[in-house]
């Protein structure tokens, strides 16, 4: 969609490489994690997070080859807020179109059961690590600060202060644990914004633990941020990450109105997404928006007798604009309207006793509680109508 007049274009930072770890399933290896890098730029991410060099060989190689073949993004590695992660991500990826994005630990709930470590400790050991990266010739700095939606604004705001003196150059604030309402992360956001210098991007990173990651990430870019942090298919731990084909859905239809534009594509997004669910073996979820088995499909006889005079009467997203097809469901609730229309397709004629038994014995009494697509119903009644059963309309 073309961004209207005065559009503000939002940055995409993807972090299904390693998120998408971080869910039960298959561990893609260092050439898929290439594989599913090059998918991704090409939809027009800005920045891919490659994964966690220091944690394994396997993440070290993996961003060695990705800093080697992607050309238009650039990648990201995630380190913690120590010296010997920058080296390890620096010796994987070199310091060229490299983003290096360091954990700050950002409440005291954090700071106190899992650090044991005392505020002005947490301050001192993100502005050591970010000074150490720039002084390795790391031009981007993100610090990403872990359950900053939890986290005391004394304690924050010394983070960002004395990180942006150090050099960072962008701030991921995490909604980790995922229980922010709209409203409360546009406010955080807001008093980032606020401490920032406006040159310094801010990237919203929200878990979906209530549902609310999408409406967070929209409510914090309407609150100044710049960036959305996000995966394809929410993919992530727990419930997942903000979905970055939802984000991408809703600026296509909604950009006008919230002021916004992404330009990735999505008409491939699919396709990239698939590929990633085979690498990991994850099932394809039913009811999911945009990428759910029936996101685009209807079993409702009500529905379908609009759907099949104009699909626009109960279908607002547009399956084809995201390498989806429309399907119509065949099913107890389906109605006589979609039987008339496989009759009309088929050229056959029938008594309206002949259509109540059919519909009878297909629909309303049909076997099973599954559904079946309406191109196999309409195999079945072509081949048992254009039989002897019943003669084909002259």
């Amino acid at each position: 969609m073309t961004p209207t007049a005065g559009s503000r274009r939002i940055s995409i930072f993807d972090t299904t490489l390693r998120d998408g770890e971080q869910a039960p399933g298959n561990a893609m290896n260092p050439q898929q994690k290439l594989d599913m890098a090059l998918r991704i730029e090409a939809l027009g991410a800005d920045f891919i997070e490659a994964g966690f060099p220091a944690s394994s060989p396997s993440e070290f190689e993996a961003t060695r080859l990705i800093s080697r073949n992607m050309t238009s993004a650039r990648f990201t590695t995630f380190c913690r807020a120590v010296r010997a992660d920058v080296d390890t991500a620096v010796e994987a990826g070199g310091a060229e179109r490299h983003q290096v994005q360091i954990m700050a630990t950002g409440s005291d709930m954090h700071l106190r059961h899992k650090r044991g470590i005392s505020r002005q400790q947490a301050v001192d050991e993100v502005a050591d690590t970010v000074a150490h990266a720039r002084a390795l010739g790391v031009e981007a700095v993100s610090v990403g600060i872990e359950d900053a939606s939890r986290g005391e604004d004394e304690l924050l705001r010394a983070i960002a202060l004395a990180a942006v003196d150090a050099g960072a150059t962008c701030f991921a604030v995490a909604d980790t644990s995922g229980c922010n309402l709209p409203q409360e992360y546009a406010a955080l956001i807001g008093r980032f914004r606020a401490w920032l210098p406006d040159a310094v991007r801010i990237s919203t990173h929200c878990h979906d633990d209530f549902g609310l990651s999408l409406a967070n990430a929209v409510a914090g870019l309407q609150a100044g941020a710049d960036e959305v942090q996000a995966t394809l298919g929410g993919i992530g731990e727990r419930a997942g990450n903000t979905p970055l084909e939802e984000l991408a859905a809703l600026l296509s239809y909604k950009g006008g109105i919230l002021g916004m534009h992404t330009d990735i594509d999505v008409s491939a997004m699919y396709a990239a997404y698939t590929a990633m669910r085979q690498m990991i073996g994850l099932e394809e979820p039913r009811n999911k928006a945009i990428f759910g088995t029936y996101a685009f499909g209807t079993a409702a006889g009500i529905h379908q007798q609009g759907m099949l005079r104009n699909p626009a009467t109960y279908e607002y997203v547009e399956p084809a604009r995201f390498g989806r097809e429309r399907s119509l469901l065949i099913g107890r609730h389906s109605g006589r309207a979609v039987l008339r229309h496989i009759l009309d397709e088929l050229q056959i004629t029938v008594t309206d006793g002949e259509l109540t038994e059919l519909y009878r014995e297909h629909i309303a009494e049909r076997a099973g509680g599954d559904c079946e697509d309406i191109s196999v119903l309409k195999d079945r009644l072509a081949g048992l109508l254009l039989g002897d059963r019943l003669p084909a309309a002259a």
